[in-house]
């Protein structure tokens, strides 16, 4: 009788101990099933920080990028440091506490942005510069520019073509590898052309507000001056600006870089004589490409450049002047 009490007791025990492994299993499957699920539509978050987004150039970049990641259901988070490199500093740290996926970066400062990026990558976190490059290259697991250097060597050749001579004045911006790059293709290609002189430069951080400023104390120090190459079309403007204060709009020959609307609506009123055009919407669909190959694990090219395309007054009317290209 007893024995029979037993073997009843322990079928019972191994019945609850059979039903609570089967419940153990399906439990442990669906979370499995739902963690799988979870992490399959799990939204990448991404960051970006552009020198400053006072400059309708950075805005379109950010533009294209958004709308590319966001088409894919992901997230942007976009900070503007207005030209502090030590806020964007604080701002890729911030990117990094936040477990972003990716950072895309314009550079403050091509050299002293490198701590911050050495951050990021020591947390595995990819980082694709754009516009401008970084001195640490080996940071960036991809950088995408406009060939500025080639930007700066178009506008010489259409002054040489146009001018048989004239005293320059520079307006540059020495923290931006970009405005380096293109101020110096523009000097090398006017190298050893004896009727062309560089009188003097101005740092303007690529920003109309001091360029403006810079513009009318250059031109104060040299009166001979009767061309300025400006680093971008920002800084275009504001030397045109400075021009019109003196009652010289028109009579000097202003070359900028980026081929905004801005600058192309100047080139049509006749102001400005060139502008180099840059291709923002490309820069940042090349951007997002790249860093969706690289959380695919894909090979990605270590340095992306975009073409440049001079605009004048004579081709004006294949890029319009409403718009970017």
């Amino acid at each position: 009788m007893e024995r029979r009490q037993d073997r009843k007791v322990l079928q019972i025990l191994m019945g609850l101990l059979l039903g609570i492994l089967a419940v153990g299993f399906a439990w442990y499957s669906a979370k499995e099933r739902l963690e799988q699920t979870s992490n399959q539509g799990r939204k990448h978050k991404f960051g970006a920080t552009y020198m400053t987004m006072n400059n309708p150039f950075y805005e379109i970049i950010d533009d294209e990028i958004r709308s590319q990641l966001e088409a894919r259901g992901d997230i942007l988070i976009t900070r503007d440091p207005a030209l502090d490199v030590d806020k964007q500093i604080d701002q890729v740290r911030e990117m990094i506490d936040r477990q972003v996926d990716g950072i895309f970066i314009n550079p403050v400062d091509w050299k002293r942005i490198g701590s911050a990026l050495k951050e990021a990558a020591e947390a595995g976190i990819p980082i694709i510069v754009v516009d401008s490059d970084v001195f640490e290259t080996e940071l960036a697991a991809c950088t995408i520019v406009s060939n500025n250097y080639q930007a700066g060597v178009q506008c010489a050749r259409h002054l040489l073509q146009h001018k048989d001579g004239g005293n320059i004045l520079l307006l540059t911006h020495s923290a931006a590898k970009s405005g380096l790059d293109r101020i110096q293709g523009f000097s090398d290609t006017i190298k050893g052309y004896d009727k062309f002189h560089i009188l003097s430069e101005g740092d303007c951080l690529g920003q109309l507000e001091r360029a403006m400023p810079v513009t009318e104390e250059l031109l104060n120090q040299y009166p001979e001056a009767d061309i300025i190459m400006c680093l971008n079309d920002v800084a275009a403007m504001g030397a045109m600006a400075a021009l019109k204060d003196a009652g010289l709009e028109g009579q000097i020959t202003v070359y900028g870089v980026d081929g905004s609307p801005d600058g192309k609506s100047m080139i049509e009123a006749g102001y400005m004589e060139a502008t180099a055009a840059q291709f923002p919407r490309e820069i940042g669909r090349e951007a997002a490409s790249a860093i969706y190959r690289i959380l695919e694990g894909e090979p990605v090219e270590s340095s992306i450049q975009i073409r440049t395309e001079l605009i004048t007054a004579e081709n004006l009317e294949i890029y319009g002047s409403d718009g970017w290209q």
